[in-house]
């Protein structure tokens, strides 16, 4: 196996480090695929446990000068890696205004993702800094694991507001209250409620969204009840063809996620992106897709049992 990068212009080594960052909010360790035209960030909790999905996708053509890769043979010619995902956007966070980047994966006692920063000296002559990550080579049996997610279909696709806005509602929320549920709330609901939420400790929000192109963040406990609304947002036009043909365009689909969960996501986003759309399958999983130019990042967060 052999990888090899470099990056030479500055916006698009900016722009890898605003990845990086994202990735290190979203996910502790994750798993680096590389295949000749892709870099892919993965992170694949099983969702049948509670854990969240993400696949974030780039061109290597869009940030990389040069790109060589090698993978494990010629009939799987590519590479997964898992590292410390802090421990790269640590190592980027010395690269600003810097004349190169180049990254390379080496064996220094253990599997390294070496990562080399050339900085411009007051004398206009370059230093180099160097980092060696630490990785662990995943071996071709466990691949199979860590495929981009299939996408259920949808009840209802939606476009989403801003994300700094949704990211300051959701906030307010959360500090309302620790505990939300569903709106079909039961008397006696303190430990168990309709929407599943099964204790005090599980805060509960609930997404809904119909195909009139409107959203409604919500939370209620035995004390209050708070509705967020976002209309005119717009459907994506495929999603809501296919979709409306069984479904009422003001009928609401709903999930139940974790709100800790919800907030990681939108406290991660480093990358304005150009698209944000948000696909409920109903109390099974909410998926988010946004795409920027040359970046694309998928996330899974699954409902409430």
């Amino acid at each position: 196996m052999k990888f090899r990068a470099k990056i030479v212009d500055t916006a698009c080594l900016n722009h890898f480090t605003r990845v990086s960052n994202m990735i290190a909010k979203l996910a502790k360790t994750c798993t680096l695929r590389i295949s000749p035209d892709k870099l892919n960030f993965v992170l694949s909790d099983k969702v049948a446990n509670g854990g969240v999905s993400m696949w974030c996708e780039l061109e290597q053509e869009n940030f990389f000068s040069e790109f060589q890769m090698e993978g494990v043979s010629a009939e799987n010619n590519e590479i997964y890696l898992e590292l410390t995902s802090e421990n790269l956007s640590r190592a980027l966070k010395t690269a600003q205004n810097a004349r190169a980047l180049k990254v390379k994966l080496t064996n220094k006692h253990f599997p390294c993702l070496t990562v080399s920063i050339e900085l411009l000296s007051v004398s206009s002559s370059s230093r180099v800094v160097t980092h060696d990550i630490p990785v662990k080579v995943i071996p071709r049996k466990l691949w199979k694991d860590l495929q981009e997610p299939t996408v259920p279909d949808a009840d209802v696709s939606i476009y989403l507001p801003v994300l700094k806005t949704m990211k300051s509602v959701v906030e307010k929320m959360k500090n309302i209250s620790n505990h939300l549920v569903s709106s079909f709330f039961s008397e006696k609901s303190s430990q168990v409620c309709s929407s599943g939420c099964v204790s005090l400790e599980e805060p509960c929000l609930i997404i809904e969204a119909n195909l009139n192109g409107e959203l409604n963040l919500k939370i209620e406990t035995e004390l209050v009840c708070v509705t967020t609304h976002f209309k005119d947002l717009g459907n994506p036009p495929l999603a809501s063809e296919n979709a409306s043909q069984d479904r009422n365009s003001e009928q609401m689909a709903e999930v139940h996620i974790d709100i800790r969960k919800l907030l990681q996501f939108l406290a991660g986003q480093q990358v304005n992106p150009t698209k944000a759309t948000c696909n409920i399958v109903k109390n099974k999983i909410v998926h988010f897709d946004l795409l920027h130019e040359d970046v694309s990042l998928q996330y899974f967060i699954p409902a409430l049992s």
